[in-house]
């Protein structure tokens, strides 16, 4: 690799709110944000939506997102379709 092209690689806690569940890794993600892990050290941290912890795939739960009324809005703006044309 070119030295001073590429961005730091170095250790991110990746934090899933709504599953309440947070993992170290490394990235070149960068955050403002820092949170003290387990081992004492403070990392940055970056919130996700969605992890392994809360993906209806792994938890075996299904639960629907429908942010802001999407499928309402759309059908508002083109109508109930048919199947055949």
């Amino acid at each position: 690799m070119k030295p001073g092209i590429h961005p730091a690689y170095r250790p991110v806690v990746f934090r899933d709110r709504a599953a309440d569940f947070a993992f170290l890794t490394r990235s070149t993600a960068t955050s403002d944000k820092t949170v003290e892990w387990q081992d004492g050290n403070t990392y940055p941290v970056i919130d996700i939506e969605i992890s392994s912890a809360s993906h209806p795939f792994y938890t075996g739960n299904q639960r629907v997102v429908d942010t802001a009324g999407r499928v309402e809005r759309f059908e508002r703006r083109y109508g109930h379709r048919g199947r055949g044309r």
